[in-house]
């Protein structure tokens, strides 16, 4: 199992934990399919009333889509088969209140994540950033997400500049991405003592909150993403030239 569940029934508090730490929780096609399953799961169950979501490990909350999964794509740009589109909590119609532990790096397709939290907490050495660029790709889903919860100059920034530059913790909560910065490893307990103070409310009111909430953004996201596979389809390099620019990546980076 790549996703760890832990239940404290007493307070109504899940905690979910991307447990591929080897591979800086990169998603793979199993991690994708485990991450659907629980948020369907939790829709059933009335005993999970707010969850917590977070990565295993020091080294990074979710890198994205593992680049060793197989992901087959039809032959046309105005289809593109997407594994991240079922990852997050909304596109499986859970409107229980998730907020999101950030420790290390949230990079890619981490995006469809946090961009499906309600707040994220991170941890001071967190850092922020899209590789897609740098790869010869279009950051679509990931900016439109981004550019939902930030200033369009900093989403802007952050999808253009590609690996050369990551967003520390401390920016991202000037700029509102993150609602609370907490020193290294407390960042899960931060997010827990949130959770457990909101599911101790009337579980009808908070959801029809969440749901109020996300309505005020329902209609801009939904026409932005109709835009997304074609986007993606015309102006994607071929994966052979991908896979080059990827394997020539420099290290150096920019932390501001």
């Amino acid at each position: 199992m790549s996703i760890l569940v832990q239940q404290f029934k007493e307070t109504g508090v899940a905690v979910v934990t991307i447990d591929r730490p080897h591979k800086m929780n990169a998603i793979d096609l199993t991690t994708a399919s485990e991450l659907t399953a629980v948020w369907r799961q939790f829709r059933f169950d009335a005993t999970v009333r707010a969850i917590v979501l977070t990565g295993a490990g020091e080294k990074a909350f979710c890198t994205g889509i593992d680049r060793g999964a197989e992901v087959a794509q039809p032959p046309s740009p105005y289809t593109i088969d997407d594994p991240l589109l079922t990852i997050g909590p909304k596109s499986q119609d859970l409107w229980k209140p998730v907020i999101a532990a950030v420790r290390g790096m949230a990079c890619g397709g981490a995006f469809y994540l946090l961009g499906e939290a309600e707040f994220v907490v991170a941890g001071e050495s967190a850092t922020f950033f899209d590789p897609h660029t740098t790869y010869g790709m279009v950051s679509a889903y990931e900016a439109m997400y981004m550019a939902q919860r930030m200033p369009f100059g900093e989403a802007a920034r952050m999808s253009l500049m590609g690996t050369a530059e990551r967003v520390s913790a401390r920016r991202a909560y000037e700029v509102g991405l993150v609602s609370e910065v907490t020193p290294d490893g407390d960042e899960e307990a931060a997010a827990v003592r949130c959770a457990e103070t909101i599911a101790s409310y009337p579980t009808d009111a908070v959801q029809g909150t969440v749901r109020a909430l996300w309505a005020g953004k329902a209609a801009a996201r939904a026409a932005a993403t109709a835009q997304a596979p074609l986007l993606i389809g015309l102006g994607n390099a071929p994966a052979s030239e991908q896979a080059g620019l990827f394997g020539a990546r420099g290290r150096e980076f920019r932390v501001r």
